[in-house]
């Protein structure tokens, strides 16, 4: 029988101190309540309830692909859950309850608290930890025979208990049944005068029920975040496991803690990435790729063999072999062919360039299709915005666009056209020809020699 999953996502999370819901808070660029959705969804689970409150329509845009319940007061865990029950009202099988403030958990872990729930014919099974400081996590009270008899919250502990080591992480796998039975029968007595979900903990194991527990490997899977200091901290590790499958895989980076790449980044092996670099989105880096240092990327496709270096790259299409940077800025929109340049510091929006060409310093690129072989002078610029509308610019094969040209929209230079250096172009260049449009030079005789005796008399 297929699980099901509530997600608790309705804390304000006041020690943010933000005005977003905690769980909208990003880890690389991911919405926390993301990590653990998809978590769920990895282990197999597919119908997910999400519980909401606090900024819900915030939360509730994030979360689109499950099912959304409003928790109206923030009564407790136990309250949070309940929530739940009208959309799962008939449910028969397991239900895991995790918070959606753990990004760390792993979809393995999911998947392993579930297999040990079925195979215990279990009404709950407990994921558990043994964490270094326990201050702030309920403690997991065992019986003789190692069964789990009931989790104290830190603020109910009594003397004794604190010396507990085991800790609940806050994620269980509930007989659904069990679970919504029990906490019609749960009541806030408690330091905190809410409805807490580990009571039904207690209250199966007085049914003569069997409550087990998993106990995990990895500690760190256990790591919710309450404040910003967690949030980073979450962010390194999360980081640090990304990092080490990317090079695990074949990929080298030479400072690997001075590299962010976000979760759904592919990136082919031999690929080198240097310091300071930042990879998120849906990005895709081809094999043997150069990347760094100081980069940003962004939802991009960087082709094989392709160099970024210092630059910043977002939506973009960048070819095999081609060449960015230093301090290039590839926009929207930009497609660069293979081995194509677009060099120090050059800004490209919404523009094709050909294979093989070149736009090699200080250049501005907009709303502009460059074909094959083309060469574009220094501080060349597409005026391709006339204060209304944007026109286009095209520039044939083999073109030669002199240095500092101003290519004033809408205009074509032809195929193997060239334009001489500081013109500004307003009218079409046909192929083959020279298009020239600045002022006639006139040379004045002794004009410095007279500005000087000027000045020298005043």
């Amino acid at each position: 029988m297929q699980a099901a999953a509530i997600v608790l996502a309705a804390g304000e999370g006041t020690r943010m101190r933000s005005a977003l819901p905690k769980v909208a808070h990003e880890v690389l660029g991911v919405p926390l309540v993301r990590w653990v959705i998809d978590a769920v969804r990895g282990a197999g689970v597919e119908r997910i309830v999400t519980v909401v409150g606090h900024g819900a329509e915030a939360v509730c845009s994030l979360v689109g692909d499950t099912e959304s319940v409003v928790q109206e007061s923030q009564l407790g865990t136990g309250d949070a859950v309940r929530a739940a029950s009208g959309a799962l009202a008939g449910f028969e099988g397991p239900v895991v309850v995790v918070a959606g403030d753990v990004p760390l958990v792993r979809a393995q872990t999911i998947a392993a608290l579930i297999d040990s729930f079925r195979a215990a014919d279990a009404a709950c099974t407990v994921l558990t930890a043994f964490i270094p400081d326990p201050t702030g996590y309920g403690r997991v009270i065992r019986d003789g025979a190692g069964l789990v008899t009931g989790i104290v919250e830190q603020k109910d502990l009594v003397p004794g208990q604190d010396a507990v080591g085991e800790c609940n992480v806050g994620i269980y796998c509930f007989d659904a049944r069990s679970l919504f039975d029990a906490l019609a029968h749960i009541t806030p007595a408690n330091a905190q005068g809410e409805y807490y979900l580990t009571d039904v903990v207690a209250l199966l194991h007085g049914q003569g029920r069997t409550v087990n527990a998993v106990v995990l490997t990895d500690v760190d899977e256990s790591h919710g975040v309450n404040t910003r200091v967690q949030l980073a901290s979450v962010g390194r590790i999360l980081q640090r496991r990304i990092n080490e499958r990317h090079m695990l895989d074949g990929v080298t980076m030479t400072d690997p803690d001075l590299v962010w790449i976000g979760p759904s980044v592919t990136i082919a092996r031999d690929v080198v990435i240097e310091p300071m670099t930042t990879i998120s989105g849906a990005t895709d880096i081809g094999e043997g790729a150069h990347i760094g240092p100081g980069t940003r990327i962004v939802d991009s496709t960087i082709g094989a063999g392709a160099t970024v270096e210092q630059s910043i790259v977002r939506e973009a299409t960048i070819g095999e072999t081609a060449s960015v940077g230093p301090n290039a800025f590839l926009r929207p929109g930009t497609i660069l062919g293979p081995g194509a340049r677009a060099g120090s510091f050059v800004e490209v929006k919404n523009s094709t360039i050909g294979e093989g060409s070149k736009v090699p310093h200080l250049s501005y690129i907009g709303d502009a299709t460059i074909g094959t072989g083309v060469n574009v002078g220094a501080g060349s610029i597409t005026c391709n915005y006339d204060g209304r509308d944007k026109s286009r610019t095209v520039i044939g094969d083999g073109a030669f666009i002199g240095s500092d040209t101003m290519l004033v929209a809408p205009v074509e230079i032809g195929k193997g056209a060239t334009t001489g250096a500081g013109s500004a172009i307003t009218k079409d260049v046909p192929a083959g020809a020279l298009g020239i449009g600045r002022a006639v030079q006139k040379n004045v005789e002794g004009w410095s020699d007279r500005r000087k005796a000027a000045r020298d008399d005043e």
